[in-house]
């Protein structure tokens, strides 16, 4: 759990999988909900929505954990039933600090 950069960042989608394989979490602005796109020991992906959070007063999942950062862009389901690629037209992104 980070803290969402106050600048946006200026990605392309083709560079989003790019920037998280390297930085290994974002944050995703969309619809006014902020998630967290973060790694599970840099073999696992996930969304988080930072709205929820847990009995440890960290963010609760909302999206299945896959092993493929590919898949996770592309074709989980995160917000409303729509994949984080399907939403990034909307989405503004953030870099975790």
């Amino acid at each position: 759990m980070g803290v969402r950069a106050d600048e946006a960042l200026e990605l392309e989608f083709d560079d989003l999988t790019d920037y998280l394989r390297a930085n290994h979490a974002a944050y995703m602005e969309v619809d006014g909900k902020l998630y967290y796109l973060t790694d599970v020991n840099r073999h696992y992906w996930r969304a988080q929505d930072t709205a929820k959070l847990n009995e440890k007063n960290h963010y609760c999942d909302c999206s299945p954990i896959v092993n493929n950062v590919d898949e996770f862009v592309g074709a989980v389901e995160v917000a409303d039933g729509k994949t984080i690629k399907e939403l990034f037209d909307d989405a503004t992104f953030y870099a975790n600090v």
